[in-house]
Formats: C-alpha cells, sequence, structure tokens
C-alpha cells in the first residue's frame, strides 16, 4: 500500500482557498483548481517507489490484477481528483467511444500535433465522469425541455433573443435545440457580445432562477456560453450528492468543492465559457440534442451493509461505466472494513480521520492500494474509495 503525495493544478477557474482549507494549509493566494489522484502522466501521483505510473509500467499484473489488465489494458483506467470551482469551468461535451477513437485516429491522419491547441482528441478513449459534492455545489447538467428553456430566455425581456424562443416552440425537440445551440455558437460576434451583455444586465437585475448566469457573465462577458448555458438544466448538489456525466451530454461546474471520477481520458469539446479552441462543427456531431433530468446520484448503501443493519458500510455511487466505481464509508468508532480487492483502488479522505492498515490517513491524504493487498479501513472519518468494475 503507498501513500500518494499529489500535485495540485493551478487553472484560473480554481478556488483559492477550499482546497487549502481541506488540506488544513495556508492558501497561496493562487487559484488551486484540481489535486490528481492516480497515474495520468500529465501528473502522475509520487510514492516512495516512484510515480505511480512508473511503478505500474514495471509490472501492471501485480498492481492493477490479471482482470483489470485484461479488460481496460496495462494502464490504471481512472484518474481520481479533488475538484474546487471558484468560478465556472468551460461549457464542454464529451464523445463516446467510438467517436473518440474515430476522432483520435482522423486527427492522426491528418498530423494534428497532439498539444496543438485545435486538437480535439487527445486520446482514442471516451471520458464519462462523476462529481460528487462535498459542499453545496453548483453545475449545469443536460438540456432543458425546449419550452422551459424558451420561458427562461423569454422573461429576460431581450429583443435579439426572440428569434431563438421562436425556434424552441416551434421546433420538435432534437431540431429545435440544434438549431438554438448551432445558432448562438455561430451567430456574428459583435452581435452575440451585445445580446450577452443584455441579457447579463437582466438576469442581475431580475435575480432569482436568473443569478447562476448573471454570475457566468461576470466570469465570461460577451461569451455565447453564457446564453447556451441558459438551455441546460441548472443544478445545486448538497454534500454527499452527485452527478453522472456520459458522452454527448452539455455540461459545465460553476462552483463548489467535490471529488471527482473519471475514465483516463483528456477529450473534451468545448461549447463556450473558454478562450480556449470551440470546434463547433465537430461539437454537433457529438452533443446528443435532448432534454434530459440532471439525474442526482445518492449514495446507496451494499447489500451486505444493509443486511448487517451498520450505518457506516461501503455506500455506492451506481453508474454505467466500469472505468471507475466510487463509492463512500462514514466510519464510525471500532469498527473496520476488509476492503481487499483483486483490483486497484485509492482511498482518499475528506473529513476525520482514518487508517488504511498502518497508514493514518487525514483530510485530502490518500493512499494506493494494489490488487490483491490487504487493505483494513478503520477510523473516524469519511472515506471515498475508488476502484474499477472489472
Amino acid at each position: 500500500m503507498d501513500r500518494l503525495t499529489n500535485t495540485v493544478r493551478p487553472y484560473a477557474w480554481g478556488s483559492t482557498t477550499a482546497i487549502p482549507e481541506l488540506l488544513g494549509t495556508e492558501p497561496t493566494g493562487e487559484p488551486q483548481a484540481e489535486m490528481w489522484m492516480g497515474a495520468h502522466p500529465g501528473a502522475p501521483s509520487r510514492t516512495e517507489r516512484g510515480p505511480l505510473n512508473e511503478v505500474i509500467d514495471e509490472d501492471p499484473a501485480r498492481e492493477l490484477g490479471p482482470r483489470a489488465v485484461a479488460k481496460f489494458g496495462p494502464r490504471l483506467p481512472f484518474l481520481l481528483k479533488l475538484l474546487a470551482a471558484g468560478a465556472p469551468l468551460s461549457l464542454q461535451v464529451h464523445p463516446n467511444r467510438e467517436e473518440a477513437a474515430d476522432g483520435y485516429e482522423d486527427e492522426q491522419r491528418r498530423g494534428v500535433p497532439i498539444d496543438a491547441p485545435h486538437r480535439n482528441y487527445k486520446d482514442a478513449n471516451h471520458k464519462p465522469e462523476l462529481i460528487c459534492a462535498l459542499t453545496p455545489f453548483d453545475g449545469l447538467c443536460g438540456f432543458r425541455a425546449p419550452d422551459d428553456a424558451a420561458d427562461l430566455l423569454s422573461g429576460l425581456g431581450v429583443d435579439s433573443l426572440v428569434p431563438y424562443v421562436d425556434l424552441l416552440h416551434a421546433k420538435p425537440e432534437e431540431g429545435a435545440l440544434r438549431e438554438v445551440l448551432t445558432a448562438v455558437l455561430t451567430a456574428d460576434p459583435d452581435d452575440m457580445a451585445k445580446t450577452v451583455a443584455a441579457a447579463a444586465a437582466a438576469a442581475e437585475r431580475i435575480g432569482g432562477v436568473y443569478a447562476p448566469y448573471a454570475a457566468i457573465a461576470r466570469d465570461y462577458p460577451g461569451d455565447p456560453g453564457v446564453i447556451a448555458a441558459m438551455l441546460l438544466n441548472h443544478v445545486r448538489l448538497q454534500p454527499g450528492e452527485a452527478l453522472y456525466l456520459g458522452a454527448g451530454v452539455p455540461h459545465a461546474y460553476l462552483a463548489g468543492l467535490g471529488v471527482e471520477i473519471m475514465a483516463n481520458s483528456d477529450n473534451v469539446l468545448r461549447c463556450g465559457l473558454t478562450p480556449k479552441h470551440v470546434d463547433v462543427p465537430e461539437l454537433l456531431r457529438i452533443v446528443r440534442f435532448e432534454a434530459t433530468d440532471p439525474g442526482v446520484l445518492r449514495p446507496a448503501v451494499t447489500s451486505a451493509a444493509a443486511a448487517a443493519g451498520t450505518r457506516d458500510g461501503e455506500e455506492v455511487y451506481d453508474t454505467p461505466t466500469d472505468e471507475f466505481r466510487l463509492s463512500r464509508f462514514v466510519l464510525a468508532e471500532g469498527a473496520a472494513h476488509d476492503l481487499t480487492a483483486d483490483t486497484p483502488q485509492i482511498l482518499l479522505c475528506t473529513a476525520g480521520t482514518a487508517r488504511a492498515g498502518d497508514i493514518a490517513l487525514s483530510p485530502g491524504q490518500s493512499v494506493f492500494v494494489p490488487a490483491g493487498e490487504k487493505a483494513e479501513l478503520s477510523g473516524t472519518g469519511t472515506v471515498f474509495r475508488a476502484t474499477v468494475v472489472a
């Protein structure tokens, strides 16, 4: 079992205080957006045996287990993060596995450099992800029903939004959402900047349900993503609640601290709220134009824990992906849990104190448990467990 030393990424949208408060360290004054736990080559966790990606590369079968290697290959298939949003992240969507493979092959064939700013596909994998709130957490997830989106836009009283409102009322669901998002993202930049400014002023004045969009506009003045965001469901998660983001679902994180887990991929297509490249034609090919319920997830106690009548058993966030499985333990004094498994695990403490084998964990500390390694969890804290379904 390896204690992990993890890298904090200083992206501009990050909170300056949330991760330091969890870790019990002094803020630096700089944004601290994400703390990565895993074997991603961009910022691998470090162990006493070396960087985790190199440790796994030396003996994948021992570290990951034969079943995980057979199913996912010789690499850790997930990346675990602490994510602290002090400002909105880009409005984005992820491809499914087939779309990612096709897009990656196409860009490779055309010789697009892997680090080019206009490159869409950094790898051939899909990128499902799950965000679990540690504090109240605001986000956008999936399209509103067209009539609901029309009512929200109409309520701003901005004349230049009327054509979008009319389209949303006049077309069937898929066509309405597709045409309006296309129109927003391809509008004349100067005209759209004026529309966004008028919509932002109205949102500030009205408040209420418009407050999140007024806040977005303060961070991204003139960005067409402000209008695109109004087509999506606004969600506020309470601590312990989660969102699963599958392929084709537009989303953005707005504010809050959470535990995020995802398939180990960098494939992101952006819709707005970013200075980075927006490939509108490719984006429109990937997005699923359908109204969806955000589907807030709450952890379910495993059947073994339910049968035992315990309140500190494993609580699982059920998702349809196999690359990761996230669960939570709210530990009670005197209880111990045998987590020994034939799959790789990362354990992350987020509150109180815990012990993984001989390793003490305080908030923000984590360990990597190789497949087959004996792992007993105890203490009085909250611990998240990340593994795979193999």
